[in-house]
């Protein structure tokens, strides 16, 4: 029997970390061929990596509008607090566009700012005021320009919320300025729809009420005690009216103000920052329902301003209403209260304490936290 040639080293299949030469680890040519994959490798992620995140930056970013009020209000304005202290504009509006219209079965055109805050943070920002403006408070309206470059005459006795529906949100912030004397720093809005979905996207709020919301109007319904409230919930609660307190905008206040540090505990307590998916869910909830001042119409710029505000404790930020009086020509009105409001906002533009004399209204439903 023929016995079979002996195998060779040019027989057997060469290993793939074997060299041609017979060495182990490759020729230089086979090793640069592998670090070549590797790198192309890398490169292919870090580009998917990077580029996703910059579509999830543009994403977000985009969805940001913004309003240049130096454009629209000019040099009329007070000037800025000497220290590094901030003032900001908060406004919610009641605008039925869009998605908000689903949110609300009022039959109402345009839209209105239905709650209206001057947050102060003092020098250091490790506390803030926020200071409720009653909607149906009668004002000076200065003559300013409309969101469509119209000019707006000047005019006396006019109801705050209608401002904003007049001429948008540059001469709502002309507005404050004149009858505080304090510049806003910044300006952010949100709408119906916003607010919602902010809500429903961090899983809730909780609020704590003294007494029942009978909301006997085709609106909420609550009893005294603890409550977890979604989207959808929250919002009929800060725009509870009828049912709760005297049935006036300033029992509304009330209930806006204690929603607002709650939220506020909320987003602290939940430590959203350190959850990335989750910040993303809420950003692109929030971004898209969000109007704000040029300077801050970034997501880098709302991130960082949203940082320098981490040393704010929400438990300890103080709540104030406006003080105000009834209307005497208009009884369905109110009005800035004097000398209260002065001293009010004097102490903000000096950067002080409120006096006490400052947080008293001779309105009922005014509070004070």
């Amino acid at each position: 029997m023929t016995q079979a040639p002996a195998e060779t080293d040019t027989d057997r299949p060469r290993d793939e970390d074997e060299a041609a030469d017979g060495t182990e680890g490759g020729s230089p040519r086979r090793r640069r061929r592998v670090w070549r994959r590797i790198a192309f490798g890398a490169l292919v992620l870090l580009l998917a990596t990077g580029g996703t995140a910059y579509w999830l930056y543009r994403d977000l970013d985009s969805n940001i509008k913004g309003v240049d009020l130096d454009r629209a209000i000019g040099d009329d304005r007070p000037q800025k607090l000497p220290t590094s202290g901030q003032n900001l504009l908060v406004l919610g509006s009641d605008s039925r566009a869009g998605a908000n219209a689903a949110l609300d079965a009022g039959r109402v055109s345009g839209a209105r700012s239905d709650t209206a805050l001057v947050i102060h943070i003092p020098e250091g920002r490790s506390r803030a005021v926020a200071v409720s403006i009653p909607r149906d408070t009668l004002v000076t309206r200065p003559e300013c320009a409309t969101s469509d470059g119209r000019k707006l005459p000047p005019a006396k006795r006019v109801m705050f919320n209608s401002v904003y529906s007049l001429a948008g949100p540059a001469c709502t912030v002309k507005t404050v300025e004149k009858m505080s004397g304090i510049r806003m720093d910044h300006y952010v809005e949100i709408d119906f729809a916003g607010f919602k979905e902010l809500v429903d996207a961090i899983g809730g709020v909780t609020v704590t009420l003294d007494k029942p919301i009978d909301g006997h109007k085709g609106g909420l319904r609550l009893g005294a005690g603890t409550h977890r409230l979604d989207g959808t919930q929250s919002l009929k609660f800060v725009r509870t009216r009828y049912g709760y307190g005297d049935g006036s905008d300033l029992g509304r206040i009330t209930l806006q103000q204690k929603f607002l540090t709650a939220l506020l505990s909320e987003i602290k307590k939940q430590d959203l920052l350190g959850s990335p998916a989750k910040t993303y869910e809420i950003a692109d909830s929030l971004t898209q329902a969000l109007t704000t001042d040029s300077d801050l119409a970034s997501l880098s710029r709302l991130a960082e301003f949203g940082r320098s505000l981490n040393g704010i404790d929400p438990a300890t930020m103080e709540t104030i209403m406006l003080p105000v009086k009834y209307d005497v020509r208009d009884p369905n009105r109110v009005v800035a209260a004097r000398p209260q409001a002065d001293e009010l906002w004097q102490a903000l533009r000096k950067d002080r304490p409120v006096p006490e004399s400052a947080r008293k209204s001779p309105a009922h439903g005014a509070t004070a936290s």
